[in-house]
């Protein structure tokens, strides 16, 4: 009977169908150990770093002319055996996309570049920009630019 090499005094109690006790006092003995799952660590600014609030633009209300409201999102494509990065931007009154960037990175370029495309291709800014809270959106170069712009930013909530 082979048993898995995380497995505690508890596991290994049920999979032979004896105490706990024994288990443990067996394991003890012999100087069995189930080795530990490494916990996920997480980067100490994004514990620090405060999204921007949820606007509520999506649900319960609708722009009423163009150019208000960009909503913005990416996904990834494979092709090839590889993985591109798409991001967009869309004005939320027409539902057209403005501005879209493909990049083979994942990172704030991506989605800088996307927004500079709409603004060239609709020539105006909006007044608010809505996302989730992504690495690339929460990120002070996207942060401070849209500040610059007087741009409003919204986050979704996770």
């Amino acid at each position: 009977m082979a048993f898995h090499p995380a497995y505690g005094h508890r596991r290994i109690a049920i999979a032979l169908g004896i105490g706990k006790k024994r288990a443990r006092r067996v394991m003890k003995l012999y100087g069995i150990k189930p080795y530990k799952r490494k916990a996920r660590w997480r980067k100490r600014r994004d514990l620090r770093r405060k999204p921007a609030p949820y606007l509520n633009l999506i649900k319960g209300s609708c722009p009423i002319k163009p150019n208000l409201t960009w909503v913005s999102d990416f996904t990834y494509l494979r092709f090839k055996g590889k993985f591109f990065y798409l991001a967009t931007f869309m004005d939320l009154f027409t539902r057209e996309v403005v501005g879209w960037n493909i990049s083979n990175r994942h990172n704030k370029e991506l989605v800088l570049n996307a927004f500079m495309d709409g603004f060239k291709n609709r020539g105006t800014l909006p007044k608010t920009v809505h996302s989730d809270q992504g690495s690339e959106y929460n990120c002070k170069d996207y942060i401070n630019l849209m500040n610059y712009l007087n741009i409003q930013v919204s986050m979704a909530k996770k």
